[in-house]
């Protein structure tokens, strides 16, 4: 952002204007708008002694740039207030829970179903900043979307947009938490909201209990290290032993802290089509999503979040969750395809998924155990 004191064509009334980014951010998609200043001092607080306790793990972005993810107007000069967003992705009809019981399906986080919501909401953000800039003449901004040293969750707390839960995302009464957030970083000297006064996780601990790893190891604290969304995605390496099993069948992310919030019955479906299911992704069984060539895996995740794992990574996954699936025939002769893979990541967790399975006892396969049949 280039900063510059705004050229307005009119000297409109920040309180309207405040109103009227709120109104504009609606009519673009956005559930939810909030105006907040760029004081973070608790929240910095609480990342420095996060990443104290090596939380993070090897997400060592999270300690990059030193003060700047909690200090806006560092990361971006002239920043006075940031815009805070929201945007609803669950699809309907997911049958999310059903999938995680079904131990021969590839269980995918809900949000990676669909289209990479960074190009998305950059998009709306764009186009906001446009529609203020209309209004207003020229004025500095800069729009963010999970790509920068920017902590999200506690300027969306701040602009009253829900507050952090004990699982450590954001959440509203009215909305649950299945959304992203996306900001607009500005110079406009703009009325701030209130933050919502109540926390209202209460004595609910039900997502601490759900968790398959024990990642939530306390209110409000996440050991990354645990999490099987860190694992399955952020890792580069060799998941750990000791977690395998409890990964379960998701291959990428994880939503049981999500799944099992109260507040989530409140959650509505995405309007966004955009974040629709693509290439059945959400009821695809292990074994063909494993026996996918690289260039298929290329092809079926242009434009996904899921290519952030890369191949490699997204095969790893796959072994684990075919350790863990039923000793079928199509299981056992996928896992066998890949025992000769040149990664010897990949070759390992083979090996270790071939080693959960009785080969000597294998039970008869049904017509949707067989590979390559439409879930």
């Amino acid at each position: 952002m280039t900063h510059s004191a705004p050229q307005t064509k009119t000297s409109p009334d920040m309180l309207d204007l405040a109103n009227a980014i709120k109104q504009w951010g609606r009519e673009l998609g956005f559930q939810a708008v909030g105006i907040t200043d760029v004081n973070l001092g608790e929240h910095e607080q609480f990342l420095q002694s996060w990443l104290a306790r090596d939380f993070h793990g090897e997400m060592a972005y999270m300690a990059d740039h030193g003060n700047k993810r909690s200090r806006p107007a560092e990361l971006v000069p002239g920043t006075l207030r940031v815009i805070s967003v929201r945007m609803d992705y669950l699809p309907a009809d997911t049958e999310a829970v059903r999938i995680l019981k079904d131990s021969s399906k590839a269980y995918i986080s809900r949000y990676s179903l669909g289209r990479d919501y960074h190009k998305v909401i950059r998009k709306r953000l764009q186009q906001l900043a446009s529609r203020i800039e209309e209004q207003v003449g020229q004025f500095g901004y800069r729009a963010f979307v999970d790509s920068a040293p920017v902590l999200e969750k506690a300027i969306a707390m701040k602009a009253g947009l829900g507050w952090i839960g004990k699982n450590t995302l954001l959440m509203n009464n009215k909305a649950g938490s299945w959304f992203f957030l996306g900001e607009l970083f500005t110079d406009l000297p703009l009325p701030v909201d209130k933050p919502q006064a109540t926390m209202h996780c209460g004595s609910c601990f039900a997502c601490r209990d759900v968790c398959p790893t024990d990642a939530i190891v306390g209110p409000h604290q996440l050991d990354a290290r645990r999490c099987i969304s860190y694992l399955t995605i952020e890792l580069k390496g060799a998941i750990p032993v000791e977690f395998r099993q409890a990964i379960g069948n998701r291959i990428f992310g994880c939503d049981d802290c999500q799944l099992i919030c109260p507040w989530n019955k409140f959650a509505k479906a995405t309007v966004e089509t955009d974040f629709l299911p693509r290439h059945k992704l959400d009821s695809t069984d292990l074994a063909d999503l494993f026996l996918w060539t690289e260039q298929e895996f290329l092809d079926r995740t242009a434009g996904s979040p899921i290519r952030r794992t890369g191949f490699e990574g997204w095969l790893r996954n796959l072994a684990v969750g075919l350790g863990n699936a039923p000793s079928t025939h199509n299981t056992i002769a996928a896992l066998k395809a890949r025992q000769d893979h040149p990664s010897d990541m990949v070759r390992e967790h083979v090996q270790w998924a071939l080693s959960q399975h009785d080969t000597t006892v294998i039970r008869e396969q049904t017509p949707a155990d067989a590979v390559g049949s439409e879930p």
